[in-house]
């Protein structure tokens, strides 16, 4: 197949799931959804992008099965360490002046992090005055993040991450170990609220202290990486604070006036 066919079919798929599904990922970076629908195309045991867009048209099932090669499945709690000490270190001073605090974790798949900074918050005295907004477009990772049950053998690299995160407790305090899994703890999962939200197609739903967008502008392409930024820009009250990660800037965007590089090794900027 050539390229420009590729191209034709590639945006035809793109349409069919916005027009159908109300799923945009047309402003997508084009190589990471090139190198996800490859495999797509194997596990679903289709030739070409034609004859899968045939599929998820007809076959609803197969559209929500497609969800997961064309999300962000990657997570992991206290997820790059340093930038967890510093929103401990340099964040949590501000955020102890709010008298309640509401966080926005943008993109955050299968809840780890969600999680990290419910138990950040309460190592802090924080959590029984926080709400945080744990938002994502997969059905599937928010059921899996709501349930708050993850593979124990994960926990031990979880507990290494927390520790150098600089967590005051051992890990262990905040799930029970299960048949299935390891449980996170009721106090925790009281603090979030999972929900449906795209960055592509939704709008700000609440004003919040925090925002944290980590590892998800990286798999835009330019123009929808303005428009979530504007997004997140729009949900910070004054001098609120963004978190991205580490290969992520407002440096170059539309927005980098608009905030101050507050921790610029860990990407935490606060808002003018």
């Amino acid at each position: 197949m050539n390229r420009a066919t590729g191209d034709i079919e590639l945006g035809l798929l793109l349409d069919a799931i916005y027009r159908v599904y109300h799923y945009d990922f047309r402003a997508y970076s084009e190589a990471s959804l090139r190198r996800r629908l490859h495999s797509a195309l194997l596990h679903f045991g289709c030739e070409t992008l034609s004859r899968l867009q045939e599929r998820v048209l007809r076959e609803p099932q197969t559209f929500a099965e497609l969800l997961r090669f064309l999300t962000v499945q990657v997570s992991e709690m206290f997820r790059d360490p340093p930038y967890f000490r510093a929103l401990r270190e340099v964040v949590v001073p501000y955020l102890q002046t709010y008298a309640s605090l509401k966080l926005w974790v943008a993109g955050c798949s299968t809840g780890e992090e969600a999680y990290a900074l419910a138990i950040m918050l309460h190592e802090e005295g924080l959590l029984d005055r926080a709400l945080i907004y744990a938002t994502d477009i997969n059905p599937e990772s928010l059921r899996i993040a709501a349930e708050g049950v993850y593979a124990t053998d994960r926990f031990a690299r979880f507990s290494e991450n927390y520790l150098a995160a600089g967590g005051r407790a051992s890990l262990s305090d905040y799930y029970a170990a299960a048949y299935d899994g390891a449980v996170m703890d009721r106090r925790l999962k009281k603090a979030i609220v999972f929900s449906d939200h795209s960055l592509a197609t939704d709008s700000v739903f609440a004003e919040v202290q925090l925002a944290s967008c980590r590892n998800v502008l990286i798999y835009f392409e330019k123009e929808l990486q303005e428009r979530a930024l504007r997004l997140l820009h729009a949900s910070l009250c004054r001098k609120g604070f963004l978190g991205l990660a580490m290969k992520e800037t407002l440096r170059f965007t539309a927005l980098a006036d608009a905030f101050t590089e507050l921790v610029p090794e860990c990407r935490i900027y606060q808002r003018l």
